[in-house]
């Protein structure tokens, strides 16, 4: 059995809380804490990743349901702890999917999917005792 890996490197650009990470992938970007930060917080990072995570999984169940997508947009929203470490207790996904003729059935078949089955990113989350909200709108085209 093969364990995929993963990689990142974040180096401090010596002022602030500011920082620029470094992929595996070769993608760099900017992140940050504090008043000054420049780019994305950690925390926010962590939220995209979910939404990433979870809407490449949508696309590919439509588009294996021979749905007719157009578009997919996930709004996340994470709700965290008052108290140290602040961590997230509760994260609400809206997701958008436009397209022609697509099914309401399907597009709920494919968040529970990847809700219960394929999104390694909402499952680590959820084992963490994070609840996962997900509601969507079907924006129909054509």
């Amino acid at each position: 059995m093969t364990v995929q890996t993963n990689s990142a490197r974040i180096v401090w650009k010596g002022e602030d809380l500011n920082f620029e990470g470094h992929l595996e992938s070769g993608y760099t970007f900017d992140m940050g804490g504090g008043d000054n930060k420049v780019g994305g917080s950690p925390m926010e990072f962590l939220l995209a990743g979910a939404a990433g995570c979870t809407a490449v999984d949508i696309v590919l169940i439509l588009q294996k349901q021979r749905q007719r997508v157009s578009g997919v947009e996930v709004e996340v929203q994470g709700l965290r702890a008052e108290s140290q470490p602040k961590v997230y207790t509760e994260i609400n996904l809206l997701y958008i999917v436009r397209g022609d003729q697509v099914q309401p059935k399907a597009v709920e078949r494919a968040i529970s999917l990847s809700k219960e089955k394929y999104c390694s990113a909402t499952a680590m989350l959820q084992r963490g005792g994070v609840r996962i909200n997900c509601t969507y709108r079907l924006e129909q085209e054509g």
